[in-house]
């Protein structure tokens, strides 16, 4: 959904305390467990060419959904519906994204089938489709079906220039398109990988419902153009160390997940240096030129980030998050304290809906309310939550006393943990 790309990403912990502690980290905030592979059926997922997975609430039943774009000349998209709960995800069986009347199909070439990301895009409240190609383009897909069962139209390739002087964003080949609000505008920007192993830039400067690239500008190092190891970038754009600023982890041409750290400001994000992110204690670095493609998500919804990776066999590889300490020069570490957002009910709700979260430890919680265009509507709770289940109740009334008229919006929970996000649909 919207939030794993954009409204969630560049706000920071609600503790200050804890902020600073897990600001002085040097490396990502992922501490992850072994290599293991998601299965369907009850055998390892296993697509045509180079696989490139992320997750989505496709059918709105409140559980993440696989979807994993397949390689080979024809790209299509696989959407794995999840058969078993939140925290034990399990498929059995996919289907095609539809575009049109036929499968979604878009041109592969080498290691690159089609790069699919769910986003929110015109402000509708229905999740539509970017694909980046092989070719280097950007595609976009319009839901013209449902939010809970999307059929997409035929696609617009996205493009950037003067009023006038428009052609097709081109990375030159191999794109992997991320939606983020980069600047903190408010409005939906683009930062695309690709080949060259830069990350290149395209701020919105239409409205966050139609969006309008004039210029795109190469992401800086200290020394220049950032250029990723073995080229082939493939970032995921988020805040990873819990400093309040974007950062971006991504794979590369070796199969290596690396993070790079912000440290500029959230609005000008400023990249210095990377260092490998491990699994199980030891870096990541799959064999061969795997052609790492990284998403980052709530796999189990246990509060601790996990990672998919996406890779030349096929498969689908799935790092979880584990229990971790933060060394911040003190004689002992401290440890990190899970918080799970669950599900709002009812959902949709007849103009009032319960909001409730469990946290492991007495911890601060900040509860906040977006709609579909990423612009804040209300704030449910901020303070100090013991250990236990806790439960707010949202009656669709905004900051302002206004009452909200029926739609889509969204739960954004800040914790000690990572950010969380649950959609809530209201009704009138």
């Amino acid at each position: 959904m919207r939030w794993s790309t954009q409204a969630a990403w560049g706000r920071g912990v609600a503790l200050a305390a804890l902020s600073l502690l897990l600001a002085a980290a040097a490396t990502a905030d992922l501490q992850l467990g072994p290599e293991t592979f998601v299965e369907s059926g009850g055998v390892d997922i296993d697509v045509p060419g180079y696989s490139v997975p992320s997750t989505a609430d496709w059918n709105d039943d409140g559980l993440p959904d696989l979807i994993v774009g397949e390689g080979g000349a024809a790209g299509k998209v696989r959407v794995y519906l999840n058969t078993g709960t939140e925290s034990a995800p399990a498929f059995d069986g996919y289907a095609y994204a539809q575009a049109g009347t036929t499968d979604l199909v878009e041109p592969g070439a080498g290691c690159l089938g089609v790069f699919p990301r769910v986003v929110y895009w015109d402000g509708d409240g229905k999740k539509d489709l970017i694909t980046g190609r092989s070719d280097g383009k950007i595609r976009l897909y319009t839901n013209t079906g449902s939010d809970a069962a999307p059929v997409f139209d035929t696609g617009v390739f996205l493009q950037v220039g003067a009023p006038g002087l428009k052609g097709d964003i081109d990375v030159g080949s191999r794109a992997t398109p991320v939606v983020v609000d980069w600047n903190q505008d408010d409005k939906k920007d683009l930062v695309v990988g690709g080949l060259s192993g830069k990350f290149l830039a395209f701020l919105n400067e239409g409205t966050d419902t139609e969006p309008d690239f004039l210029a795109q500008f190469a992401v800086q190092d200290s020394v220049g153009d950032l250029i990723v190891p073995s080229q082939r970038s493939s970032p995921h754009v988020l805040d990873f160390d819990h400093d309040g600023k974007k950062d971006i982890v991504t794979g590369n041409t070796n199969g290596q997940l690396l993070f790079y750290r912000n440290v500029g400001t959230n609005e000008a994000p400023a990249l210095a240096g990377h260092t490998p992110v491990e699994a199980d204690g030891v870096p990541i670095d799959l064999t061969g030129t795997s052609r790492s493609r990284p998403f980052v998500c709530e796999w189990n919804r246990d509060g601790f980030r996990d990672v998919l990776i996406g890779y030349g066999d096929g498969l689908v590889r799935v790092y979880t998050g584990i229990e971790h300490y933060h060394d911040a020069g003190a004689p002992e570490f401290v440890s990190v304290p899970a918080a799970v957002l669950l599900a709002p009910r009812p959902n949709p709700g007849l103009g009032r809906s319960a909001v409730a979260f469990d946290v492991s430890s007495e911890q601060a919680v900040r509860l906040t309310v977006y709609d579909v265009s990423g612009r804040r509507v209300t704030r449910l709770a901020d303070r100090r939550f013991g250990p236990g289940r806790h439960e707010v109740e949202w009656s669709g009334i905004d900051d302002r006393g206004r009452t909200l008229p029926s739609g889509v919006y969204f739960v954004l929970m800040e914790s000690a943990g990572s950010p969380q996000t649950r959609r809530l649909v209201l009704l009138r």
